[in-house]
């Protein structure tokens, strides 16, 4: 999968199942957790789904704003363990 395609992923969860704003555009470098667009709950809900969705291994002290703040460090982070 590549880059783009991680990207449109991400980006249809959060906006449609956290945010439950389905028609909003998240650039790939807006901060997420550090804007308090998402919060600790919806983080580790996140953190599952990528788990799930692109088979990748999410540690717990990952799940913060220094690694999980934008998209384009998901993707990052998802490339590199794929």
């Amino acid at each position: 999968m590549n880059s783009n395609d991680i990207t449109h992923t991400l980006s249809t969860y959060v906006t449609t199942q956290i945010l439950k704003q389905p028609k909003r555009i998240l650039k790939g470098d807006e901060p997420l957790i550090s804007s308090g667009l998402i919060d600790s709950f919806h983080l580790v809900d996140l953190g599952l789904f990528i788990e799930d969705k692109f088979g990748v291994r999410i540690e717990d002290s990952e799940l913060n704003a220094d690694t999980f703040d934008t998209l384009d460090q998901l993707v990052v982070l998802i490339q590199s363990r794929q």
